[in-house]
């Protein structure tokens, strides 16, 4: 008789439809808590989902948690806030601005104000994703500006949109004006060789290549190659491990950086093998390699 009052193993009734325990699935990450923190902010989205008599209406996945299609990696910032209505965030956050996104949808509009953007000096038009990270009030910009020949122009914020302005000005500011930094390109490569190792390998393309560094340098060196779909927002003073590049050949990639003035100062690999089918002696080898490129 003593586990019926168990809070934790309460089933759901007529009266109150949801169970103290509540799996979620966001966004395929799954998380676990308890009613009373779904239901903390009243107004909420999470509250009207969780306070409704009609439970049927709410969507699930195939092993029955409720399903909630959003980011499922910064709704554990969302959960943590419902718990205190507090928010704490880790030194030189990235994602400020998706978080934002993400606070708007679930009604919680006193998050909305903590994660809000604040106007400053060096910030006018208050965009700034990650205002508590002191590099992106950095005053380099400005610097390469200064740089700058009196006869070259470089276009200005409202011509080009408030992300391209600083990437496009240093590269336009002459060689005097270009700045230094560390670029890392690698790859991961593979191919089949057979038991005699005299055959021909069967080798298999590079599938991408990475860039890793500072997302003004990267977009200065590579331009329209580059693809930074997977992190779009990223301040050009700000760095990122998640740009590709739109092509799979590693000697356009070099020629790119030695024409920018790169020049290469380490690499590494790593590899693996495996063997390709039970049946044959065949062998895969499984390769990660990096290029370090720097530039005074």
């Amino acid at each position: 008789m003593a586990l019926a009052d168990n809070a934790g193993c309460a089933k759901p009734s007529e009266d109150f439809p949801f169970p103290e325990i509540i799996e979620l699935n966001v966004g395929g990450q799954v998380y676990i808590t308890r009613h009373p923190t779904l239901v903390s902010v009243p107004g909420s989205l999470l509250w009207e989902m969780f306070t409704q008599k009609n439970v049927r209406s709410l969507a699930r996945d195939s092993k029955g948690r409720f399903f909630v299609d959003r980011d499922g990696f910064l709704f554990r910032y969302i959960l943590d806030y419902m718990r205190d209505q507090q928010l704490v965030l880790p030194d030189h956050f990235p994602e400020r601005s998706r978080l934002q996104r993400e606070a708007e949808y679930f009604m919680l509009p006193e998050l909305v104000k903590m994660l809000a953007p604040k106007l400053s000096k060096q910030n006018s038009l208050g965009d700034d994703p990650c205002q508590s990270d002191p590099e992106e009030l950095s005053p380099s910009a400005d610097a390469a500006r200064s740089l700058a020949p009196a006869g070259s122009t470089l276009p200005s914020a409202t011509a080009v949109g408030p992300g391209a302005a600083v990437i496009t000005g240093t590269g336009a500011a002459g060689p005097d004006a270009r700045r230094a930094g560390f670029i890392t390109i690698g790859y991961r490569g593979s191919y089949t060789l057979g038991r005699d190792s005299q055959t021909d390998a069967k080798f298999r393309r590079v599938a991408r290549i990475m860039v890793c560094g500072k997302t003004a340098l990267a977009k200065e060196v590579f331009g329209d190659t580059l693809n930074d779909s997977r992190d779009p927002d990223r301040p050009p003073e700000r760095y990122s491990s998640r740009y590709y590049l739109k092509f799979n050949f590693l000697e356009q990639a070099f020629d790119k950086l030695a024409d920018a003035g790169f020049h290469m100062v380490a690499c590494n690999s790593t590899g693996t093998c495996a063997f390709a089918h039970d049946q044959t002696d065949d062998r895969i080898w499984t390769s990660y390699t990096e290029y370090v490129f720097y530039r005074e």
